[in-house]
C-alpha cells in the first residue's frame, strides 16, 4: 500500500496496480497484434536486446535495453502472456543479479559503453561516466514489474540504487541527456517513496531538481518559435527531450506546492503547441522542433514519451484536457506510425505523408535519409527499442483511484477493471466501440453495497453528451469536465455514456483538418511498397512507400457548417481498425485537385492558400481514420465560397 508524504502534495488520481485494467475487444486485439509483432519477438534476433550488456551480452547497452523492458513489462502482464511474462522474468533476474554491492546497476554496461568507438558524438555517453539517464528507465521498469508481480527484491535493489546516485550525484552533477529528462528519474523517487518514506529521498528529489534543466523557465520564455535551424539544434530542441518535459513542473508541483509549477504544465503545452503543433494532438520534431508545416515529422519516440507525460500528468493534477490531448495521440499518431501487423515502423511520420523513400534532399531539421521509411530500425534504433510502451501504458492507465477513495475513468477503451474500494471487490466492464463509435457501457458490479464516488471524463469535443445511470432518464453531461456519480452501489447497475461524434472541421495554419470524435479524418493515398533489399525476406524488412492516386485535393467544405457536406458512414469494428481494410470510419466529402500542389524535396509542399481555385471537377473522396493509413493527407485546402456546396 502507498503512501503521500505528509510534505507533498497528493495526486488528484492515483494509479491502479499493473493488472488492475485488463484491456478487452479491439484494444486487446491490438495488443496481441503488437506482442505477435516486434515487441514479442526483438529480443531473440536484434543484438541491442538480444545481447544486450543489461543481462551479461556483448552488445551495447546504455538506453536500448531498458527501452524494450520498460514496454513489455506492461504487454505481458496485460496480456498474460506467460510467453512474454518469461522474458520479462528473465531479464530482471538478471539485471537484479548484477547489481553492485555498492548499490549501482549496471556497471557492465558502464564497462562496454566505454570501449565503444562508434555511437553518434551527440549521443555518446563516455564522457559522462556512470551515465543516470539508462537507469531511469531501468527503475520504471523495475517499479512496474513490483506493482504486477510484488517481487520482494525491488523495493531494496531500488533504494540501494538510490543511495548509491545520490552519493554519485554530489560528485558529478546531472549532464547531457539525464540532465534535460530527470523527471524521469522523480518518477521513480516518488513511487520509492510512496512505499518507504524515507527522508533522504525527499533529499534525492531535491537534489535532481535543482541539477535538472529548468524546463519552467524554459518554457516561460520559450525562444523556439518557427522550425529549428541546423546551427541551433541542442537538446533543447530535441524532440524526445520536449516530451519528456511536458511532464516536469506538474511532477514536481507534488514536492515544491508552488502554484506556478502546477500552472506551467498547462503552459509548456500551450507553447509546444502553438508553435510546433499538429493536427494528430503531438508537435514536430525531425530530429528538433520544426514549426507547424504538416510536412514535418514528428519522431515515434516522441508519440510515446509524450503519451507517458500526459498519463502522468492526468494522474497528478486531475485536468481532464489531459485526458483529451493524450487521446488524440493515442488515436491517430501512435497506430500511424506502423505497419497494421507492427512489424515494421517509422523513425518519423508526417500529417501530410504523401511518399516515403530514401532521399538525399529532404524537408527534417536533421533526420537523415530513411527516417520515414517503414522497416526495423529506419534512421536510428532508438524508436525500436522504445515504442513498446505506447499502448500498453495507455491501457494500464485507462482508470485510476480519486483521491475520496473512489474510481476514475480518465480515458476511454475497452477493458475490465477489478479493484477495491473501501474494502469491497468492485469490478466494471467497459463495453465500447469508442474511438470509432459514440456509445459507451459500463457494467458495474459489487459484491456488497458500497458508497463511492465515480468520476467519468467527457471529453471537450462532446457537445450533448449524456449519462445514463439504470434505467433512469439520461442526464446531461458537461463537456471538458468529470461526470461525477457519487451513490450507494449495489449490485449490478448499467451506466450508458453517449459522447455525440458530429464532424468537426478545424482550422490549421495551412488549411483545415476534418475530426470526428478524437478521430483525425485522413485521404488514405493508395501505395505502392518497395522493399530496399535491407532485412530481406523478413516481416521489418525496409520499404520505401510510394503514392499510387491522387493526393493533392481541396475540399469544397464551409468551415462554418461543419456537418452540412460531411456523411459519415459507420463499418463493422474488427480486430485491426488502424488498417486500410479495417477503418470501422469513412467520412464522405467533395473536393478538386489543385495541380499546382505538388512535391518539394521529397514531401508534399505546403497546401496552397485557402480559398484555392482550380477548374479541375468536382469528385467525391472518402476520408479515414489518420491512424489507418500509411501514406495520406489531414491538412488541406478549402475551395473558394462560390464552390463549396
Amino acid at each position: 500500500m502507498s503512501t503521500v508524504s505528509p510534505s507533498m502534495q497528493p495526486r488528484a488520481f492515483d494509479p491502479l496496480p499493473l493488472g488492475a485494467v485488463t484491456p478487452t475487444g479491439w484494444l486487446r486485439d491490438q495488443l496481441r497484434t503488437q506482442a505477435d509483432g516486434l515487441s514479442g519477438h526483438l529480443d531473440e534476433f536484434w543484438p541491442d536486446v538480444a545481447r544486450s550488456s543489461w543481462i551479461g551480452g556483448d552488445a551495447g547497452g546504455w538506453e536500448r535495453g531498458p527501452y524494450w523492458l520498460d514496454g513489455m513489462v506492461p504487454l505481458a502482464f496485460l496480456l498474460d502472456d506467460e510467453r512474454l511474462i518469461g522474458k520479462v522474468r528473465h531479464w530482471v533476474d538478471e539485471i537484479l543479479a548484477r547489481q553492485e554491492a555498492d548499490g549501482w546497476l549496471g556497471s557492465a554496461v558502464d564497462a562496454k559503453i566505454s570501449t565503444e568507438r562508434d555511437l553518434a558524438t551527440e549521443r555518446d555517453p563516455r564522457s559522462y561516466p556512470h551515465d543516470p539517464w539508462p537507469r531511469y528507465v531501468v527503475l520504471k521498469a523495475l517499479t512496474q514489474y513490483q506493482d504486477a508481480t510484488g517481487d520482494p527484491r525491488i523495493v531494496p535493489a531500488l533504494s540501494r540504487f538510490l543511495r548509491r546516485l545520490a552519493e554519485t550525484l554530489a560528485e558529478r552533477p546531472l549532464r547531457s541527456w539525464a540532465r534535460l529528462r530527470w523527471a524521469d528519474l522523480l518518477v521513480s523517487i516518488d513511487w520509492l517513496h510512496e512505499r518507504t518514506p524515507e527522508p533522504r529521498l525527499l533529499d534525492l528529489a531535491a537534489t535532481v531538481h535543482e541539477q535538472g534543466f529548468p524546463w519552467r523557465e524554459h518554457f516561460a520564455r520559450f525562444p523556439y518559435r518557427e522550425r529549428s535551424l541546423r546551427e541551433e539544434c541542442d537538446l533543447t530542441t530535441h524532440v524526445v527531450n520536449n516530451a519528456m518535459a511536458i511532464k516536469t513542473t506538474g511532477l514536481w508541483w507534488r514536492h515544491s506546492g508552488d502554484p506556478t509549477d502546477r500552472a506551467s504544465a498547462s503552459q509548456i503545452l500551450d507553447q509546444l503547441n502553438r508553435w510546433h503543433g499538429q493536427a494528430t494532438g503531438m508537435f514536430t520534431g525531425d530530429e528538433h522542433l520544426a514549426g507547424r508545416s504538416p510536412s514535418q515529422g514528428t519522431e515515434l519516440c516522441a508519440v510515446v514519451e509524450e503519451m507517458y507525460s500526459l498519463e502522468l500528468l492526468l494522474a497528478a493534477l486531475g485536468d481532464p484536457a489531459f485526458g483529451d490531448r493524450l487521446e488524440r495521440i493515442a488515436y491517430n499518431a501512435l497506430p500511424a506510425t506502423f505497419t497494421p501487423d507492427m512489424w515494421a515502423h517509422q523513425y518519423v511520420q508526417q500529417v501530410n505523408q504523401v511518399l516515403c523513400r530514401v532521399a538525399d534532399e529532404r524537408v527534417y531539421t536533421s533526420n537523415g535519409p530513411d527516417a520515414n521509411i517503414y522497416g526495423l530500425e529506419p534512421h536510428f534504433g532508438c524508436c525500436t527499442a522504445n515504442f513498446h510502451q505506447g499502448w500498453p501504458k495507455f491501457a494500464a492507465h485507462l482508470w485510476a483511484r480519486s483521491a475520496d477513495d473512489g474510481l476514475a475513468a480518465l480515458a476511454w477503451a475497452p477493458c475490465l477493471v477489478e479493484t477495491t474500494v473501501g474494502g469491497e471487490s468492485v469490478r466494471i466492464e467497459v463495453e465500447t466501440g469508442y474511438p470509432f463509435r459514440e456509445e459507451i457501457r459500463l457494467t458495474l458490479r459489487v459484491a456488497q453495497p458500497t458508497k463511492f464516488p465515480l468520476r467519468l471524463r467527457i471529453p471537450a469535443w462532446a457537445e450533448g453528451a449524456t449519462v445514463r445511470v439504470g434505467d433512469e432518464p439520461p442526464a446531461p453531461a458537461g463537456p471538458g469536465a468529470f461526470a461525477l456519480l457519487e451513490r450507494s452501489w449495489a449490485g449490478e447497475t448499467t451506466i450508458t455514456l453517449l459522447f455525440p461524434m458530429r464532424p468537426r472541421i478545424e482550422p490549421r495554419p495551412y488549411g483545415i483538418a476534418v475530426s470526428r470524435g478524437p478521430l483525425l479524418l485522413a485521404l488514405p493515398i493508395a501505395a505502392e511498397w518497395r522493399p530496399t533489399g535491407r532485412n530481406a525476406g523478413h516481416p521489418y524488412e525496409d520499404r520505401e512507400v510510394f503514392p499510387d492516386s491522387p493526393w493533392n485535393y481541396a475540399l469544397a467544405l464551409d468551415p462554418n457548417d461543419s456537418a452540412a457536406a460531411i456523411v459519415v458512414e459507420e463499418r463493422p469494428l474488427g480486430a485491426h481498425p488502424f488498417s486500410l481494410d479495417g477503418a470501422p470510419v469513412v467520412a464522405r466529402v467533395e473536393g478538386r485537385r489543385l495541380p499546382e500542389w505538388g512535391l518539394a524535396r521529397n514531401a508534399a509542399a505546403p497546401p496552397p492558400p485557402s480559398p484555392a481555385r482550380s477548374d479541375e471537377p468536382m469528385v467525391a473522396l472518402e476520408l479515414i481514420p489518420f491512424g489507418a493509413t500509411n501514406l495520406r493527407v489531414a491538412e488541406f485546402p478549402t475551395l473558394t465560397e462560390r464552390e463549396t456546396p
